[in-house]
């Protein structure tokens, strides 16, 4: 049963997590190779749409709070089979020597893809090396490993729920298969099957109840008691809503942002332009009411922003019609993603904006004074903040 539970669920996970890399790294023209690395296994990368706008707002809340909730049923699965891995000889034919290999590469894969993960959201990632490429290709050897492993076992999984069906009450132990570890002298049982499974499915339902909440939102949002972004929002007013990455992290001088030092660079066909704040004040402004979602499965309510469209300043460099893709880079000096790709219908939609206020007020500097990009359906990070230059094109 508990086979089942994670041949469902890990399925669900390695979707939402590739479906995750897509949204992070859209492939195609040489602007987007900038972002994170793609590697031979990025095959199946698209373009990320941008409707609906909420999309990865849920497929990443998904993605985390699922993981999240598996976790006791891993744990409890490995726990089950643990004289398996143990059992001796270690190899007792080819075909079972690479079946053992498999199941190293599960268990090993499994621990690690669950381990990081979780690092990930709770403290802001401290394993060794980027986290995206470690989970992206750590997830590629689990669910081969995954896979492998579920079709030997689905056979002797599915003669496993008939037969318990048939039952009634507690199963009649069955004997030890050849060469299975079986203690000579084994205590009186502390806890029935039905007992073990009903912990797993309490412990899995408090994991859930207690994370959802960040993705979820609304008065959900003060039940994530164990998400890092869980709760109330983390100040009042207009700006007062969830960050990862402040100003004084990310080693923003203040002096440079100021109305006199900041420019706006923007590249394109025609050559470069350089804007002022005021400069683009005076430009079209447009309006958009979308959320922040980010890669630890936390979001923010849908803000009201408000800027100047992407594609209006594409124009601005000599791009009329169609605009194309767009590299963006910050004024940020620590930490992962100072520049980001953007894909050409990102930078297309409308409601995508070089965003100047949020919620009828200028932007903080934690939320990206002077300016920051806003991108319907697109990860936190490629949102990014304190802008400086835009390059349109394949350049």
């Amino acid at each position: 049963m508990l086979g089942i539970v994670l041949l469902v669920g890990i399925t669900v996970l390695f979707v939402t997590g590739l479906v995750s890399y897509a949204a992070y790294n859209p492939d195609l023209a040489r602007v987007n190779d900038q972002t994170p690395d793609k590697g031979i296994l990025g095959f199946y990368l698209f373009a990320w749409p941008t409707n609906p706008y909420w999309l990865y707002r849920v497929t990443q809340g998904l993605h985390v709070t699922l993981g999240i909730t598996l976790i006791p049923v891993l744990l409890a699965k490995l726990w089950s089979v643990v004289p398996r891995l143990f059992a001796l000889p270690p190899a007792r034919s080819l075909a079972h020597a690479l079946e053992r290999i498999s199941l190293l590469l599960l268990v090993g894969g499994g621990l690690f893809e669950f381990t990081t993960g979780v690092l990930n959201v709770q403290l802001d990632y401290v394993f060794p090396g980027s986290f995206y490429p470690l989970h992206f290709y750590g997830a590629w050897v689990f669910f081969a490993a995954f896979v492998a492993h579920a079709a030997l076992k689905l056979p002797t999984a599915v003669r496993s729920l008939r037969r318990r069906r048939e039952e009634r009450g507690e199963p009649v132990p069955r004997a030890p298969e050849p060469g299975e570890l079986v203690s000579p002298r084994p205590l009186p049982p502390t806890v029935s099957r039905r007992g073990a499974l009903w912990f797993v499915g309490g412990a899995s339902l408090l994991l859930l109840v207690t994370t959802a909440g960040q993705s979820i939102g609304g008065a959900l949002r003060r039940t994530a008691l164990l998400a890092p972004h869980g709760g109330a929002d983390p100040g009042g007013g207009p700006n007062g809503f969830q960050i990862n990455k402040t100003a004084a992290y990310a080693g923003i001088d203040a002096a440079e942002t100021g109305e006199e030092a900041w420019r706006l660079v923007v590249t394109g066909r025609t050559g470069t332009v350089r804007l002022s704040r005021a400069q683009l004040l005076r430009l079209p402004l447009h309006s958009s009411a979308l959320p922040i979602a980010c890669v630890e499965g936390w979001s923010t309510e849908d803000q009201w922003w408000r800027g100047v469209r992407l594609r209006d300043l594409a124009a601005l460099v000599g791009y009329d019609g169609d605009p194309p893709d767009l590299f963006v880079e910050s004024l940020q000096r620590r930490g992962a993603f100072r520049r980001a790709a953007l894909r050409a219908n990102q930078v297309a939609d409308p409601r995508s904006l070089l965003a100047l206020y949020v919620n009828g007020e200028a932007l903080s500097p934690d939320h990206g004074h002077p300016a920051r990009i806003i991108v319907p359906a697109a990860p936190g990070v490629l949102n990014t903040k304190w802008v400086a230059r835009l390059t349109f094109g394949d350049l």
